[in-house]
């Protein structure tokens, strides 16, 4: 696990937008990017759109989900939505180049799709880049504690449920985010101090631990100093 703790949030999210171009930046053909939802990355959304857009090779990066909420796109729960509001509508995105998953279709029916649609466009479904969140219960993408299946289920995409809302979700499995060639998690705010600490040290459980251990290539975690208070003494912080 490569730690990176900063001031604060923003300082969290340009750091990780740096190191999404520094990635971009030395790749030589496309770049597969999958994004998450949630109010952090929104900021690093609207930042790296504000900050960085002149320097970002958009033609070369296309845009993938880790999860999405099963509502309408317009919906103010539509991970798709807020990535719209703050990244695609403020930056020259091609079109052609993002791929959204269609909350308001079937939820079993539009995992097959999509999976289907990534296994088609990326060679070996091995995402350059995923950019994960990571829940107070330890969940990551939309695999709660509890439905440890999805870890690793043979499906790129499957159903996932909200454990208390019971709202179904569309979401990467763990063999394709352990697969990844980079794994980035964002994490930032007070109540995340428990879960940061567990996820930096790679103990207790949960399914953002799991996949962070479980990782193939290098894990980095971005965190603001309310969220890796406990890890200010650590080495590499």
């Amino acid at each position: 696990m490569i730690l990176r703790i900063h001031p604060t949030s923003a300082d969290a999210s340009r750091v990780l937008a740096e190191r999404i171009l520094q990635i971009a930046g030395n790749a030589s053909g496309l770049v597969n990017i999958a994004l998450s939802g949630g109010s952090t990355p929104a900021q690093m959304f609207r930042l790296w759109a504000s900050e960085y857009s002149a320097r970002t090779p958009w033609e070369r990066i296309r845009f993938f989900w880790v999860d999405e909420r099963c509502v309408p796109p317009e919906d103010a729960e539509s991970n798709y939505g807020m990535t719209k509001r703050n990244l695609l509508d403020l930056a020259p995105i091609p079109p052609e180049n993002v791929f959204r998953i269609h909350g308001e279709n079937d939820p079993a029916s539009e995992a097959q799709r999509y999976a289907a649609q990534a296994e088609c466009l990326i060679p070996g479904t091995v995402f350059d880049i995923v950019l994960l969140g990571v829940g107070e219960d330890g969940h990551t993408a939309s695999i709660f504690p509890g439905q440890e299946t999805l870890l690793t289920a043979a499906q790129t995409y499957a159903v996932g449920v909200h454990p208390t809302s019971g709202q179904r979700r569309v979401t990467l499995t763990g063999q394709p985010l352990i697969k990844a060639s980079r794994l980035c998690f964002l994490a930032a705010g007070r109540s995340k101090r428990k879960v940061v600490a567990e996820l930096s040290a790679l103990s207790g459980a949960g399914p953002a631990i799991w996949v962070a251990r479980n990782a193939l290539h290098p894990v980095e975690l971005f965190t603001d100093a309310e969220a890796g208070a406990l890890l200010r003494d650590q080495p590499g912080s």
